[in-house]
């Protein structure tokens, strides 16, 4: 049997003059550069700096709108069409390659209250302050045919949200009660009620079809299940939830808006405590739309301003604003993972990169090569501290920069009468309540 043994010389490890000292190795393949590590850290510096000086995310507002946006609505086959819906009652179709509006439907007495598009594509419902659901033609009226509606369902008390199924003629509204329409009927295949005033939200799952959540005026988040005739859950929170979404990706994972400036993701199969809890926003979240990819979402916020948050991240890594933006009342992410869409008090529709410092149009074979090149060394040196600093540094208007400094008065505050309160009690009587949990009421089943 032969054995074999690592035999080394340990002067060969040591410098000649101290010897004390370790010796420094160098590699000599004429490819490699020794002092390869500074010169890809000064690179992924200035590539940083270039990406932030190149962040204009800014594309396009489009006008023409005579009172404030309330809600938006994508096509789900074509990606340059959009529809939004104004306070007078009027919606218009956009083309976003030509940025001008293509058609106007004066479609409901005093607010556009809901909107959203057949699964097919071929039509779109919209219900109002007039107390009814309009179902109409995607395509303009023929010469000398009127606007007119499809079908109009007549109902008794105002319907304040609306959502199509993603795979069947199925829709759902919201108002008094949850209701379940057949697009061939006049009246709700089911209604689904829990003691509440009025429900503001209704959303189907994308992935689970016989699913939907609603968000309700009594601060609760309802779930259901079209094959159950009750419905599935329902938890109380501390502030009312204005918007939820599904992430179109994972079947399970849902993102409340809340008018505590935070938003929630939820694991519908544990509701109790929320996986992730989103922050930053200085006023209440209004609208929240997922990516395509599921990976990231958008917030419209009261404080004049949206932002682009990761799921696995508490905080935004983009926020967007204008001077003369206001309240943001709805927002939608491109099915092409590309832009975002907001509307706004102000009465503009506003289109955004949803990189802010991606080039627009063709990229040359080089140009493609840089990028990625740099990209992978903006993420090998992310967590150092000058990089840092510059890649999460944001400029936001006066009033949010000093409510975010109050913000935080105010959380330190906090922090600390909690602890003073621990500290001076007995032990065991004051619980330490997660942060995550402290918006919770209670959940029914």
């Amino acid at each position: 049997m032969k054995v074999k043994v690592l035999c080394r010389n340990p002067d060969d490890y040591v410098r000649e003059t101290k010897k004390d000292l370790p010796k420094v190795p160098r590699n000599y393949d004429p490819s490699l550069h020794p002092f390869e590590v500074p010169r890809e850290y000064a690179r992924a510096l200035n590539a940083t700096k270039l990406e932030r000086l190149f962040a204009k995310p800014f594309v396009a507002a489009l006008e023409g709108h005579r009172d404030g946006i309330n809600c938006l609505a994508k096509h789900p086959k074509s990606l340059s069409t959009v529809l939004s819906g104004a306070c007078d009652g009027e919606v218009k179709i956009w083309n976003l390659v030509t940025r001008n509006c293509t058609r106007t439907v004066h479609a409901h007495e005093g607010f556009v209250r809901g909107m959203c598009v057949r699964f097919c594509g071929t039509s779109f419902f919209t219900v109002g302050d007039d107390k009814t659901v309009k179902q109409w033609k995607m395509e303009s009226p023929g010469y000398g045919e009127k606007e007119e509606p499809i079908h109009t369902v007549l109902g008794k008390t105002i319907y304040t949200g609306v959502d199509h199924h993603w795979r069947e003629a199925v829709f759902a509204t919201c108002g008094q009660n949850v209701d379940i329409w057949d697009e061939q009927r006049t009246s709700p295949m089911q209604t689904y009620s829990w003691g509440v005033d009025s429900i503001t939200t209704v959303k189907f799952n994308p992935i689970e079809r016989d699913i939907l959540g609603s968000c309700a005026a009594d601060r609760s988040i309802v779930l259901y299940d079209l094959r159950k005739p009750t419905p599935l859950k329902k938890i109380i929170l501390e502030m009312r939830t204005n918007a939820l979404c599904w992430n179109p990706m994972e079947a399970y994972i849902f993102t409340a808006a809340n008018e505590n400036y935070k938003l929630y993701t939820y694991d519908m199969r544990n509701m109790e405590i929320p996986i992730k809890m989103h922050v930053d926003h200085v006023s209440a979240v209004l609208d929240v739309d997922y990516s395509p990819t599921g990976k990231e979402f958008v917030t419209a916020s009261f404080d004049k301003s949206i932002r682009l948050f990761s799921i696995a991240s508490g905080n935004s890594r983009e926020v967007y604003h204008t001077q003369r933006m206001q309240h943001v009342t709805c927002v939608r992410w491109s099915s092409d993972n590309k832009y975002i869409l907001c509307g706004s008090d102000e009465m503009n529709i506003r289109i955004w990169k949803a990189n802010a410092s991606e080039k627009l149009g063709l990229l040359s074979p080089r140009e493609r090569a840089t990028q990625n090149y740099n990209q992978k060394l903006k993420e090998k040196f992310q967590h150092h501290p000058q990089i840092r600093r510059i890649a999460r540094h944001r400029h936001v208007p006066k009033p949010v920069y000093n409510q975010i400094k109050e913000q935080r008065i105010m959380r330190e505050a906090r922090r600390k009468r909690d602890l003073n309160r621990q500290k001076h009690s007995k032990p065991g009587t004051v619980p330490i309540v997660p942060e995550k949990q402290k918006h919770l009421v209670a959940v029914l089943e």
